[in-house]
């Protein structure tokens, strides 16, 4: 008989038995599986995986709006359909595939292949062409053209098995409105495709309002505020098949427009400028020069009309100027060689803020203000001969006319020039008959100073010229950069002209020297001193709102997308003329005279001058080898008027009358009549669809309210 512990001992190992063939069994199904995963099916798994892959792609962001102080669009955005190429799909073709793709791709868009194939080598690479290569991410599809007929892009989205790799797809470009046709293109600038060492900078400071594919400001408001109209990008995954074909969204994370600039410009007056501008210099070219014995050339002018009492832009126009639309999907290299050009005039350079000029006669009121500051009275009188001995030469004055003995008031009105010679001489001989001393004391060159001339005016736009004060301590330093070249011109007999020979001989001498001829040539705005038509705006508003320099300023605010004002730019005063209000109001009162009784009065006739006050100032700049500079210079107590036209003759002849028309639209003079709803400010109703962040009037111009379009 068994025990039964015997049996059930045995039990146990049929149990242990079982169990072990049970996972022996399971693990030799899970091999079996795995084999045929693996080995069997593998290569069949693998080329599923690999014919699919998730990819981010960078959403641009909307760039924000300019606007001029009414609300009206400077600068908007408009959907441009593009075509892009994705490198990704493009490298696993064949050569001959390739080579087909880009010629059908390039048959439909209008671009060679071969242009095509330089877009696609990415920057710093072997063949890439700087300003043509791509700068954006390996993983980002190449843009290779844009603005094309939606009937192509139809077509391509609608044949992707005929063009593997190609996108098209709507984006954001800039549009310009131009309201009442303004051009503003110095003002407003334009955009270019980020640097690769400018998006490196990028990365290093952590921002990440850029991207490599980003398109960045590059002159006017569009580079100074560009950090706040860029926006900021999104980001968006998309799963896409081994041909690039999107095959849906994996993730997206939402960008954010850019911010609203909302300018001091005034469409309406800018309109009436750069009309007026144009038809000066068209008119200019024109006419007959007595002295040259051809017609003006005419060759490049501006306009500034500021605000007096604020420093704030209502217009500033530049000839020549340019399309700021042809950098809208790229420029071409035609396009971008005729805006260098100096036989097209540089049309990239603002004469405004750029340009440099001798003043003439405008800088007279300048010198009247030094001279009652430093000794002589309103009631002193000067000769205004018909010329001046100085040393050896004969200073004479305009058209060689005497008036007798003068005040600084009438010598102001009839812009009389021996009479500021005899100023400057005058301090010359005092403090530096020496002309070796360049440290001594010319109170004519510290009241110039003084009104900020030689220094940049702080204006919101990149690129400003500083101008330049010709004193003894430049012309020192001018001596020693240039003593070489005309020393050796000297030496070598190699001067192209009998002028030049002499001046070379003369210049390596004593071209240090600060002779009594560089003072009287200084008092009357001539000689080497030279301005911006910004600066020489800057100085007569300070003459109109009793000595305060302001800084000029074109942006009034910054509005968030969902209209909340993030910032207000204030006024911001630069500093205060060092003069009695005494001497300032002399020659306000002064200058009152020249639009009724001096040289501007054969323009302004029949024009309301005890209504609108306008104070004046005509100017011919004489330069060597050009005709004269035209400029005025006007203000009331509201606004600043400054109009130049390089080679174009008489102040007063030449622009003159598009003055007068400028000041005519500012105060909304119809005939002989103001209205007097205009009389504060310029333009008194914006366009219709103001937006909703303005029509409370918060950043509106003092006077205005928000109605309808006129």
């Amino acid at each position: 008989m068994r025990s039964p512990a015997g049996a059930a001992t045995r039990s146990g190992r049929l149990r242990l038995v079982v169990i072990q063939a049970l996972v022996f069994s399971l693990f030799a199904t899970l091999g079996v599986r795995l084999y045929y995963l693996q080995v069997v099916s593998g290569d069949r798994y693998h080329a599923q995986a690999a014919s699919q892959s998730v990819r981010d792609i960078v959403v641009q962001p909307q760039r924000g709006l300019i606007v001029d102080d009414m609300g009206r669009p400077l600068v908007a955005n408009r959907t441009s359909w593009v075509v892009s190429v994705d490198r990704t799909v493009l490298g696993k073709l064949t050569d001959h595939q390739r080579e087909v793709l880009l010629d059908r791709v390039a048959g439909v868009v209008g671009v060679r292949a071969a242009a095509i194939d330089k877009k696609l080598v990415t920057c710093g690479d072997p063949g890439s062409v700087p300003g043509v290569c791509w700068n954006g991410s390996p993983y980002q599809a190449v843009p290779v053209a844009s603005d094309v007929e939606q009937s192509v892009a139809l077509r391509i989205l609608e044949q992707p098995e005929d063009y593997p790799g190609v996108v098209a797809e709507q984006q954001s470009v800039r549009a310009y409105p131009r309201p009442y046709g303004v051009n503003l293109a110095h003002v407003l600038g334009y955009l270019s495709p980020i640097t690769k060492g400018e998006y490196d900078q990028a990365q290093e400071d952590g921002d990440r309002s850029v991207n490599a594919a980003s398109s960045v400001g590059r002159a006017g408001v569009e580079k100074e505020y560009d950090r706040w109209l860029r926006g900021m990008p999104g980001y968006k995954s998309v799963a896409v098949d081994s041909m690039g074909r999107v095959l849906g969204d994996d993730s997206e994370v939402a960008g954010q427009p850019g911010d609203t600039l909302v300018t001091t410009i005034d469409a309406k007056v800018q309109g009436v400028v750069e009309k007026q501008l144009a038809q000066t210099i068209r008119t200019a070219r024109q006419t007959y020069d007595e002295v040259t014995h051809k017609n003006y050339v005419a060759d490049s002018g501006a306009v500034v009309v500021m605000e007096a009492r604020t420093g704030r832009i209502v217009a500033m126009a530049s000839q020549p100027t340019y399309d700021p639309g042809v950098w809208v999907g790229g420029i071409t290299k035609s396009q971008l060689a005729r805006l260098y050009s100096a036989k097209a005039g540089d049309p990239l350079l603002g004469r405004a803020t750029q340009g440099q000029f001798a003043p003439g006669s405008t800088w007279k009121p300048i010198m009247t203000v030094g001279a009652l500051n430093n000794g002589y009275s309103s009631g002193d009188h000067l000769d205004c001969s018909s010329g001046l001995q100085v040393g050896n030469r004969w200073f004479k004055n305009y058209e060689s006319a005497s008036y007798g003995p003068l005040t600084f008031a009438q010598a102001l009105q009839l812009s009389c020039d021996t009479f500021f010679y005899r100023v400057g001489l005058h301090y010359w001989q005092k403090y530096g008959s020496d002309p070796q001393d360049v440290h001594a004391k010319d109170p004519l060159v510290a009241e110039a100073k003084n009104f900020g001339f030689g220094s940049e005016t702080g204006v919101d736009l990149p690129g400003e010229a500083s101008g330049r004060v010709a004193d003894r301590a430049w012309k020192l330093s001018y001596w020693k950069a240039m003593k070489g070249y005309y020393c050796s011109m000297d030496e070598k007999g190699t001067a192209p002209s009998p002028f030049l020979k002499l001046f070379a001989h003369e210049f390596c001498l004593e071209g240090s020297y600060y002779r009594a001829g560089d003072a009287v040539n200084f008092a009357i705005g001539q000689g080497d001193t030279m301005v911006t038509p910004l600066q020489l705006a800057r100085a007569y508003a300070a003459l109109s709102n009793g000595g305060t320099l302001y800084a000029p300023r074109v942006a009034k605010a910054i509005v968030s997308p969902g209209g909340t004002v993030l910032k207000r730019f204030a006024p911001a005063v630069e500093g205060k003329v060092d003069a009695s209000k005494a001497s300032l109001r002399y020659v306000d009162t002064a200058l009152q005279g020249t639009p009724k009784v001096g040289t501007l009065a054969w323009r302004f006739g029949g024009f309301p001058l005890d209504q609108v006050q306008i104070r004046g100032k005509t100017g011919s700049a004489e330069v060597y080898g050009k005709q004269s500079t035209s400029w005025v210079a006007s203000y009331t107590k509201d606004y600043v008027v400054v109009m130049m036209v390089s080679q174009a003759g008489t102040g007063s002849g030449t622009s003159g009358p598009a003055v007068r028309k400028i000041w005519e639209a500012l105060y909304g003079i119809d005939g002989m009549k103001v209205d007097p709803s205009r009389a504060a400010i310029p333009g008194t109703t914006p366009p219709h669809g103001l937006p909703e962040f303005m029509k409370d009037g918060s950043i509106l111009p003092p006077g205005r309210t928000p109605e309808k379009e006129d």
